[in-house]
């Protein structure tokens, strides 16, 4: 049996994974977990009833809106803490304040932050038929608080798939 992510080094991470709908965040976040041995959560998965509700009708979410989710995501990152085991959780995080309720469960938080543009994410979403629609995606773009490199580290998702997973784990694995 393969080592995990955590028996490889001397120190546990706790990851976020962000970026704007349709960067990759679950598939790259599932693979790059898969790759280093941890648990990989869909963030969106935590939406309280409400929040779901809410977008269901075709709604946004405002900071409000988010605060409570935000809070329970920061909880589980402390839980993975205290158990001193690697996490990665997938969340859009478009705001730098969002990172800040996220970084209160743990102060270490690695961000990989899914870097891509416009044109290149409209087109896969189309390609793969995705729900989100161009005006979506450009408020997407407009809400976005791209985290400088003194926050994040920015994972270039225009090379292929096996490329980008490839630079996410070298990422983590030159932390040490």
């Amino acid at each position: 049996m393969a080592e995990s992510f955590d028996q490889r080094h001397a120190i546990s991470r706790r990851v976020l994974i962000m970026g704007v709908s349709g960067s990759g965040k679950s598939t790259i976040g599932e693979a790059v977990a898969e790759r280093i041995g941890c648990h990989y959560i869909d963030g969106d998965k935590y939406h309280p009833p409400e929040n779901i509700r809410k977008m269901s009708s075709g709604h946004s979410l405002n900071d409000d809106d988010r605060r409570g989710w935000l809070e329970e995501l920061a909880r589980l990152f402390g839980r993975y803490r205290e158990a001193d085991e690697t996490v990665l959780i997938g969340c859009s995080g478009l705001k730098r304040r969002y990172r800040d309720i996220l970084r209160e469960g743990d102060p270490q938080l690695t961000i990989l932050f899914l870097k891509g543009e416009y044109d290149l994410i409209l087109q896969r979403m189309q390609e793969r038929q995705h729900f989100f629609s161009p005006e979506m995606l450009t408020s997407q773009f407009e809400t976005l608080e791209a985290p400088g490199d003194d926050e994040a580290i920015a994972i270039d998702i225009s090379k292929s798939f096996d490329n980008v997973i490839d630079q996410c784990v070298e990422a983590l694995e030159a932390l040490d």
